[in-house]
């Protein structure tokens, strides 16, 4: 028996290693690396698909809160408007209130005068019988006859306006 040496190289063999190893590369390229880089591919795809659906996600999140930030600005606004018309409305009934109450008074005012006027002339008046009845009393006494109504009329009025200017 003889001995076999432990490294031999036979041409034959490490020709059909070589072709082995080749046909194991090309099947390991063809049935496991070719799908393992479309599920990468696949799986990049995706990522950068839900980046650029979270960007636009943002980008319209910013959009509805500038549009939420300008609709609160304008509602503000509206409102400081109303309360603003509210007060002019305020101030606006108030004067006509107080122009109101103005006329009011001027016409309660105008009446106290006429009514004031109005005893006054009533006053004069009786002032004037009851001196007329006086002056007839003293010119009957001191003339001693009897006067006209005419008579006591025109003495009656010469006596008024002379009270009159006197006053």
């Amino acid at each position: 028996m003889g001995t076999q040496p432990l490294v031999t190289l036979v041409p034959w063999t490490l020709i059909a290693q070589i072709l082995n190893l080749f046909i194991q590369m090309y099947l390991i390229k063809r049935f496991l690396f070719k799908p393992i880089n479309e599920i990468l591919q696949k799986r990049r795809e995706l990522a950068d698909k839900e980046i650029r659906d979270a960007r636009d996600a943002r980008a319209e999140a910013d959009g509805l809160k500038e549009q939420y930030e300008t609709g609160l600005a304008q509602a503000r606004a509206e409102a400081a408007q109303i309360v603003q018309g509210a007060q002019k409305e305020a101030e606006r009934k108030a004067e006509e209130t107080v122009r109101d109450a103005q006329k009011q008074a001027a016409a309660i005012r105008a009446r106290a005068e006429a009514d004031i006027a109005q005893e006054r002339k009533k006053a004069i008046n009786e002032v004037k019988d009851e001196i007329g009845g006086l002056a007839m009393d003293i010119a009957g006494k001191v003339v001693e006859k009897e006067i006209t109504e005419s008579d006591h009329r025109r003495l009656i009025d010469e006596f008024i306006q002379k009270v009159g200017e006197a006053s």
